[in-house]
């Protein structure tokens, strides 16, 4: 029998701790720091001009967040994934229009990080990270009849001698227009569903065409844009894995790159409740600040618990993933209910301000309208609970 009473369990053996390490720490402060400087102040004006924000991922490099799981050996930050949902949280609070440059090379590195031989890394990776101007890289797997169901993808590859010729069209791409290096995702044989799908690096310069630049709803300071495959070459040794291990490769990565999605609206769901509770303190009606309100006080309860859960969430994820565990539904968990939390969360903050909040005097409506994003990329919040729910319940029948 365990006996408990003062002084009778060691704090060493304490099986979980979640206070963040010293490392960690300075860590988000440092990010804290270059986001209140360098996002906030002019993250409306890039908001309203839907401008790729060029002079802040310069900064962004400088101070070492543009290319946070590439390991420093090869230039990068050398970031666990739990640092970098610690990292990404804080440029949500910020931005997440001005963000998508900093999750844009996340997405793209992972497929390289766990399936990339070594001279794959050696050769691409310090041309990304290397010189003093800010390279950028995109993952292309959705296209125009290939979103949720990727089995339906029609971008090809196909093999002559030494080389591959891709054709194909993606779309929805994040960094596409500035990206100077692609991981593609394309078939060698459709009639193999999934198991005939591979993964490629590609090099802008191999002969990538850039399409239509989106206009969005929000988030409009990321570049995303289509990207067109015509006749590309490229040579054997730009296929990641082996052939047909394609889908693997696209799930492990998706697998992590929910995790940015998740700190993205943890991050603009903080933003929200720090904004509505500065105003709420301040709005004086019937003569006392609305924040007196009990109803308002509730809500603001409801977004703490919320914030706080979907923070965990990912940050479990996020950890299992650093540990080569499986992660899926716990990523999908996390993924579908801090997006949802956002949505709320931003949706009442707004309600907070009345009026004001639909105004684009103020951060609530670019706050509203760069969540609703959260809820649909890496997956929809349904296709996420799909996934979710198979790996709960697992095979029937």
């Amino acid at each position: 029998m365990v006996e408990i009473g003062p002084g009778k369990i060691e704090k060493e053996k304490t099986m979980i701790d979640f206070k963040l390490t010293e490392e960690q720490q300075m860590l988000r402060d440092m990010c804290s720091k270059f986001v209140e400087k360098e996002i906030i102040p002019v993250a409306a004006e890039y908001d309203k001009e839907s401008k790729f924000p060029y002079d802040i991922a310069k900064k962004a490099k400088q101070a070492g967040l543009l290319h946070l799981e590439i390991p420093e050996e090869f230039g990068g930050s050398g970031l666990e994934p739990l640092d970098v949902a610690i990292v990404v949280e804080e440029l949500g609070y910020g931005c997440c229009g001005i963000s998508q440059f900093v999750t844009g090379n996340a997405g793209a590195t992972v497929p390289i990080l766990i399936s990339g031989t070594q001279k794959q890394k050696e050769k691409h990776w310090p041309e990304l990270c290397g010189g003093n101007e800010p390279k950028f890289a995109a993952f292309c797997m959705t296209e125009p009849g290939a979103g949720s169901d990727l089995a339906g993808m029609r971008t090809t590859a196909v093999r002559k001698g030494d080389k591959y010729i891709l054709n194909g069209l993606k779309h929805f791409i994040t960094n596409g227009g500035v990206a100077s290096l692609y991981i593609v995702f394309a078939t060698m044989d459709r009639s193999k569903g999934n198991k005939g799908i591979s993964t490629f690096i590609v090099p802008r310069n191999a002969g990538v065409k850039i399409g239509k630049e989106e206009d969005k709803m929000g988030q409009r300071a990321g570049s995303v844009t289509e990207v067109i495959f015509e006749d590309v070459e490229i040579p054997v040794e730009n296929r990641i894995g082996e052939e047909g291990q394609g889908f693997h490769i696209m799930m492990k990565t998706l697998d992590s790159g929910r995790s940015l999605a998740s700190s993205l609206a943890v991050g603009v769901a903080r933003r929200a409740f720090d904004e509505a509770k500065k105003y709420t303190k301040e709005r004086v009606q019937f003569g006392k600040p609305i924040a007196a309100n009990q109803a308002i006080q509730f809500q603001f309860a409801d977004m703490y618990a919320d914030i706080t859960a979907g923070r965990l969430l990912n940050w479990y994820a996020s950890w299992l993933f650093s540990q080569g565990k499986p992660n899926r539904k716990e990523a999908s968990i996390a993924k579908a209910f801090c997006s949802d939390a956002a949505m709320k969360i931003t949706t009442d903050a707004l309600q907070m301000f009345g009026g004001y909040g639909y105004m684009k005097e103020y951060p609530m409506e670019k706050l509203m309208r760069d969540a609703k994003l959260l809820q649909i990329f890496e997956g929809t919040n349904q296709i996420q609970r799909v996934i979710a729910a198979r790996e709960i319940i697992g095979k029937i029948g």
